[in-house]
């Protein structure tokens, strides 16, 4: 009987030292940081995004849906028209873009909303 006893003893140790672990939560649950709005400007924000995202096809002589955002002017007149962010948040009525791409991230679209907000300063 105390073999049976030892026996489950040890089995139940196991099952219990194993179950319990020490890990950190931070690495467990990573933090993502928020998206800074505070100060979006034009040259260190939006350019870089539409550089990135837009120019590969709104540029040059034969621009795509004959849609041009090479400079600060151009950039200016498709958001006040609507179309900058109606197409970047695939909003109904406008073509989703980046074409055949995923959605821009929720902070670029934070941050070119925050510069159309502010009055779609040239800074």
């Amino acid at each position: 009987m105390t073999k049976k006893i030892k026996l489950l003893l040890s089995v139940f140790l196991v099952i219990v030292m194993t179950s319990c672990y020490y890990d950190n939560a931070e690495d467990l649950y990573p933090v993502i940081p928020d998206c800074d709005t505070t100060n979006v400007t034009f040259g260190n924000d939006i350019m870089p995004i539409i550089n990135t995202n837009c120019t590969g096809c709104h540029s040059g002589s034969a621009p795509s849906a004959n849609i041009r955002l090479s400079n600060y002017s151009e950039i200016v007149a498709s958001a006040n028209n609507g179309g900058l962010m109606g197409s970047i948040k695939h909003e109904s009525g406008w073509s989703p873009m980046p074409k055949n791409g995923n959605k821009l991230g929720d902070c670029t679209i934070k941050k070119l909303d925050t510069w159309i907000a502010e009055g779609t300063p040239n800074n």
